[in-house]
């Protein structure tokens, strides 16, 4: 069941990212973060009730896994914003690698041969995907700023992936998403008045980008949250069932925005999911 929840959230995730991107055509990037955040804490204000009945003990870590989230959507947005969108999804994938480390390191999760195996052949297509066409390394090497970004948002995510699993032995996947996304409204409201971002209420109202990227992040974070508290789920084997969200990125930025070697991504892609497939069977 957990398998078929990730896979769900990895599916909603890399829908999200091409509809970050069209997002980010209309409006400023903490624009669309502020009331991207604020109509999914809207979304789940029926869990006030529950969400109410935490140990104060549990909000400490989960404000933290806020502030680390806070952090890594800014770097990816950024990212998003500049970088193609297949390009995006395939250095996304980055965060398997921070992930296992952090899950062994962490958690104690044990990384079996099968899932080594499994790792190794998702990092080899990572390198194929990324292997530059003729005349597109100088393009590459100015958007260095934009890949590490990318990477640090990878680790962020990483990290608050680390959290999430140890944070859902103690509370419901409700209670986590109530005040995981309370926390991250105060912190981009703090940040715009700190920045003295200006918004523009029309066109942001009328981005409907932002509505759309609301109701599959709180669908897809309730499903990943519940994946999290089966036993038998592990972050390493999450992560690596997550990337079949870059399929979906490779995809839209073929039929969306028009992006080329589609074909070679694609076969890329598949490698990675034949590595998913070895660490899972």
């Amino acid at each position: 069941m957990w398998i078929a929840l990730v896979s769900l959230y990895g599916v909603l995730k890399g829908a999200r990212d091409v509809i970050k991107k069209k997002a980010l055509q209309k409006s400023s990037a903490v624009e669309v973060l502020f009331f991207y955040t604020l109509l999914s804490f809207i979304f789940v204000l029926p869990e006030i009730g529950t969400a109410m009945a935490v140990d104060g003990h549990f909000l400490g870590y989960v404000a933290v896994k806020s502030v680390i989230i806070f952090i890594a959507w800014i770097c990816s947005f950024k990212a998003i914003e500049h970088l193609p969108i297949s390009f995006f999804g395939v250095m996304d994938m980055s965060r398997v690698i921070f992930a296992s480390i952090l899950g062994i390191i962490g958690l104690g999760e044990v990384i079996t041969q099968k899932k080594a195996i499994g790792m190794l052949i998702v990092l080899a297509g990572l390198m194929l995907v990324n292997l530059p066409q003729k005349g597109t390394a100088s393009k590459n090497t100015a958007g260095v700023k934009y890949i590490l970004l990318v990477l640090l948002s990878c680790f962020l995510n990483a990290c608050s992936e680390m959290l999430d699993k140890m944070l859902m032995k103690d509370m419901t996947s409700g209670q986590l998403q109530f005040w995981y996304m309370f926390f991250l409204v105060i912190l981009y409201l703090g940040y715009m008045l700190v920045t003295k971002t200006k918004i523009d209420i029309k066109i942001i109202f009328k981005n409907y980008w932002v509505l759309i990227l609301s109701v599959l992040f709180v669908i897809g974070d309730k499903a990943l949250f519940i994946a999290c508290s089966y036993e038998g789920s592990t972050v390493i084997a999450m992560t690596l069932i997550k990337q079949c969200s870059v399929l979906v990125t490779i995809i839209g930025g073929r039929l969306v925005f028009k992006e080329k070697r589609t074909v070679y991504r694609i076969v890329c892609a598949c490698v990675i999911i034949l590595g998913i497939i070895t660490a899972l069977l």
